[in-house]
């Protein structure tokens, strides 16, 4: 269990350095404002994959981490003001990117599985990335003029 949660702390780590990295490029909040943020997430984080391991129920990390985040921030915790307060300068779009490149490097160590798919597999998935693509690129083209914004 211990190593188990050397490997989360250190993934969690890095992925919230980088979320907080591409907070400041994106979104231009400071690195030293947004860490208190990161930190309470990547302990929530963390208390919820400990309690996934420890809690004999099928029940998803995810939603043990959620729990907890509802839970610490409820206006009568104490201390809940701090939780929002700081997590709110962590903008949700600038943690996708790192947890996104996680996910791609988790798939591509597993390349021998992918291509035993098939070829149909791959013209399939990249029908789907094509037209989720072209899809919320007409809807944001359609919200955009409704708006006058272009």
């Amino acid at each position: 269990m211990l190593k188990n949660i050397q490997e989360w702390t250190y993934i969690l780590v890095i992925i919230g350095l980088a979320g907080v990295l591409g907070n400041w490029a994106g979104y231009d909040v400071m690195p030293l404002k947004a860490l208190p943020g990161m930190g309470i997430l990547i302990v929530v984080s963390l208390l919820g994959f400990i309690l996934h391991a420890l809690i004999p129920i099928n029940f998803p990390s995810v939603a043990y981490i959620s729990i907890l985040a509802v839970i610490i921030s409820m206006p009568w915790m104490p201390g809940s003001e701090l939780v929002v307060k700081w997590t709110s300068e962590i903008n949700l779009l600038a943690l996708t990117t790192p947890i996104l490149a996680y996910a791609g490097i988790a798939i591509g160590r597993s390349w021998a599985d992918f291509v035993k798919l098939g070829w149909r597999t791959l013209i399939i998935a990249t029908l789907v990335l094509l037209g989720t693509f072209l899809g919320s690129a007409v809807i944001a083209e359609l919200v955009l003029r409704a708006q006058g914004i272009i």
